[in-house]
């Protein structure tokens, strides 16, 4: 699945590590969401969206 996420991280100048210690995830799947390799959970998904303020169809991508 496609995804905004490393925009919207960078956007807001964090690590990868930054953004996985604020979801309670490790760096490994946060890089595995950006790369596409892994699909995140609904339950991590919603996490993501309050993260950003933004609803979910805003961060993932039909592709």
């Amino acid at each position: 699945m496609k995804n905004r996420l490393k925009v919207l991280r960078a956007e807001r100048d964090w690590s990868q590590q930054d953004l996985a210690d604020r979801l309670e995830v490790s760096r490994q799947s946060v890089n595995a969401i950006e790369t596409g390799k892994y699909d995140p959970s609904l339950p991590l998904a919603f996490r993501i969206a309050d993260l950003f303020g933004l609803p979910i169809e805003a961060i993932f991508l039909k592709d």
